[in-house]
């Protein structure tokens, strides 16, 4: 017989075929099958895919871009930039917010917010109108991306989440070497443009929103709530005005100047005024009392060293192939292709076999091994470094990312209580993106001084030659045609890039390395086999396991089982 569950909605008899059951209600429900899981997950997973699409379509297509909006390397810079911190501001919000709202319902609007932007980015006539577009754009992949997570934890338990969180990583692999490969083949077709690379998710977002209205379902809990808007502002204001100051600094004043105080010193006043507030909000955005679990916290630092490595790897990588090699931008794309394989096979593989265990921690500490060496060795590359061997580099790269960036998720996901879920894990997505901001402004900046300085030196090896040839079509900062160069200063112009970029890898390398020591004193606590991360905490058929605080689970031993025996039996499922 039906039942009537507590959000208003109708529990049908547990085993009727086919039947995508409100998920995460409770024992009294039978465990979903792997059918069920895909069928739900299907439109998460594509909604999440043109997500990371429109973060990566651009990469191959802004020099074209920024070209024909008249922008300046600033604006180059910016475009990326502005995305990156939309989605970093907005994460904690969406998090918040899931726990909260109806998951469901937050998915489908952080769709049409992207969509919403995408198509007017595609419409823009200057490169201040994109950048706007691309704040919005990026409002809209930071809900999907902090929501994916949250969602796939509703309804799996986190022995279980493994091998869907590889999944997970197969999509963002895709969608990561599809974006610069379908970026550079609209920007080299003639009769489509790279308006085209805006319009592109656009349908793929129609179907997610279609595909998610009929096969995600998730109880809701209906309950009085509080969203902290004071919280969001100073954590936005915080993180807005520390983007600014990297990205401006060494170009527009120095490093070391009153600019770089009055900025620095703003962040850190307002990112205290955001502690104050959140100390005394009845529903804070980031519940500070998270930190106190050491896993928690130490998984957030790593996520912010893991992002400088990852979006590192993805932005500059284009500029490499295409200013130092003279590839196309969809030969750019890829040649990328080793690591996005990397990340790929490492992140799906790690995922089944954590499934299988339960132990997750030594992914992580042998994933932050291999970034730090990958990143290590790209250092050493130049203009004309043998391919295979930057094939080789790129692939231990994408492995070590594969590892540990949906790894660092599952094991903060694990420590919280049910009422967390959201919080917790958009405190490590946020966390991630935020290095991911920081390190593309950073390093982009590092790059644009480093590359000016080899072009000077080079030209000054070329004699007369060189002196006449100036600035070798860099000057301010100006992205050079190769093909209008004469050949030893095109050959002068592709060293000084090819230099310029593997000094950036060179310089992410301590940050993977710190992400690795991090990664080392995480402790390892048993994956949960029980739904501990749904939003029926306190609901009378909500399972014991899932309102253990997590405190109390802190101190179970790796390898341990928690649940029922039929959770137990429930781990080696198919």
């Amino acid at each position: 017989m039906a039942t009537t569950t507590p959000d208003g909605g109708v529990r049908e008899p547990a085993g009727r075929p086919g039947h995508a059951r409100h998920h995460g209600a409770g024992t009294a429900d039978a465990p979903m099958t792997h059918r069920q899981i895909m069928e739900a997950l299907s439109g998460l997973l594509l909604g999440m895919f043109v997500a990371i699409l429109s973060s990566t379509i651009v990469s191959n297509a802004l020099p074209e871009i920024i070209a024909d909006l008249h922008g300046s390397q600033s604006s180059y810079t910016w475009v990326v930039t502005a995305a990156l911190l939309a989605m970093t501001a907005a994460t904690p919000l969406w998090g918040k917010l899931s726990d909260l709202f109806s998951k469901k319902l937050l998915v489908q609007a952080s769709l049409v917010i992207y969509v919403a932007g995408s198509v007017v980015a595609g419409l823009s006539q200057s490169a201040g109108m994109l950048i706007a577009c691309r704040v919005v754009q990026g409002i809209g992949v930071g809900g999907l991306s902090a929501l994916a997570q949250i969602v796939m934890a509703a309804m799996i338990s986190p022995r279980e989440r493994g091998r869907y969180s590889g999944y997970l990583g197969a999509t963002f692999a895709v969608a990561t070497v599809g974006g610069p490969l379908l970026g550079g083949v609209i920007t080299d077709t003639s009769w489509l443009g790279w308006r085209w690379c805006f319009y592109v998710g656009v349908p793929f977002a129609v179907i997610a929103l279609v595909v998610l209205q009929k096969t995600l379902k998730l109880p809701v809990v209906k309950r009085d709530v509080k969203v902290d808007w004071a919280g969001a502002f100073f954590i936005s204001a915080a993180v807005s005005l520390l983007l600014i100051w990297v990205t401006l600094a060494g170009d527009n004043y120095d490093w070391i100047s009153w600019q770089t105080g009055a900025m620095v010193g703003g962040s850190v006043v307002l990112g205290g005024i955001f502690v104050l507030v959140e100390s005394r909000a009845s529903e804070p955005i980031v519940p500070l009392r998270l930190f106190r679990n050491k896993t928690i916290t130490l998984a957030s630092l790593a996520s912010l060293f893991v992002g400088i490595a990852m979006f590192s790897g993805t932005v500059f990588f284009s500029q490499y192939f295409q200013l130092a090699r003279g590839e196309s931008p969809t030969m750019s794309g890829v040649l990328t292709i080793p690591m996005i394989g990397g990340l790929f096979v490492s992140s799906t593989v790690s995922g089944q076999i954590i499934t299988k265990t339960g132990r997750w921690k030594a992914w992580l500490v042998a994933g932050g091994a291999l970034v730090t060496a990958g990143l290590g060795l790209l250092g050493t590359m130049r203009y004309d470094t043998p391919y295979w061997h930057i094939a080789v580099y790129m692939t231990l790269l994408g492995l070590g990312i594969g590892m540990m960036m949906q790894n660092l998720v599952l094991a903060t996901q694990n420590q919280v209580a049910p009422q967390d879920l959201g919080a917790a894990s958009s405190v490590v997505t946020f966390f991630r993106s935020l290095g991911g901001a920081v390190g593309v402004s950073a390093l982009g900046a590092v790059m644009a001084n480093r590359v000016t300085r080899y072009v000077k030196d080079g030209l000054a090896e070329l004699g007369p030659e060189g002196a006449a040839a100036s600035h070798g079509g860099t000057a301010g900062g100006a992205i050079p045609d190769l093909d209008k160069m004469p050949p030893p200063l095109r050959e002068v112009v592709e060293s000084a890039y090819g230099h310029g970029v593997a000094d950036i890898f060179l310089f992410a390398a301590p940050a993977a390395l710190i992400a690795f020591i991090l990664s080392v004193f995480i402790k390892e606590v048993a994956l949960k086999t029980t739904l501990g991360g749904t939003e029926r905490a306190g609901m009378p058929d909500t399972p014991a396991a899932a309102r253990v605080p997590a405190a109390e689970s802190a101190d179970v031993p790796a390898g341990a089982t928690s649940g029922s025996p039929a959770d137990g039996a429930r781990d080696g499922r198919g």
